[in-house]
């Protein structure tokens, strides 16, 4: 019985464990990623698009 309480714990707690997991990876890859990103471009009009929101700015 306890084996089976036991082998029930696992198989819930398993997929939740790996899906933290990969998540904190994902978040953590982001922000590196996102960070070299900002310095590759920085000073040039893709930065001043991804600051400004992906929004067109008019020159009148």
């Amino acid at each position: 019985m306890t084996g089976t309480i036991i082998m029930i714990v696992i198989l819930v707690l398993a997929p939740v464990g790996i899906l933290m997991s990969s998540t904190a990876f994902v978040a953590l890859f982001t922000g590196l990623l996102n960070r070299d990103v900002d310095t590759t471009h920085q000073g040039s009009e893709l930065m001043e698009l991804a600051e400004s929101g992906m929004t067109i700015k008019n020159d009148d």
